[in-house]
């Protein structure tokens, strides 16, 4: 990996790796478990993976908000967002990789 930063090639470098597929076939892998996760968000779908975390959609209404330059008000469309949540697992891999 390089860096601070895992990046889609990565993900197919790693995969090679460890499973023996040709690059090809990782890279066509890595691309194809990403758009799934994408559809099914795409969706309003939630996405979990045990011991890694939960992706979910939210919907947040419209508010008021203020112009961050001029300070007047504006109104803040209606959006979906995504949510993370890590597992526990998670949580505790992070943490105990932090601590060492």
């Amino acid at each position: 990996m390089n860096g601070e930063t895992l990046t889609r090639a990565d993900l197919c470098e790693a995969v090679h790796e460890e499973v023996g597929l040709t690059r090809q076939d990782c890279s066509a892998l890595v691309e194809r478990t990403l758009d799934l996760i994408a559809e099914a968000l795409e969706a309003g779908k939630t996405v979990k993976l045990s011991g890694f975390g939960v992706f979910q959609v939210r919907s947040k209404r419209a508010r008021m908000g203020r112009n961050p330059k001029t300070g007047e008000p504006a109104e803040i469309e209606p959006r979906r967002v995504i949510g993370f949540r890590a597992s526990q697992v998670m949580k505790a891999r992070v943490d105990k990789g932090h601590s060492s």
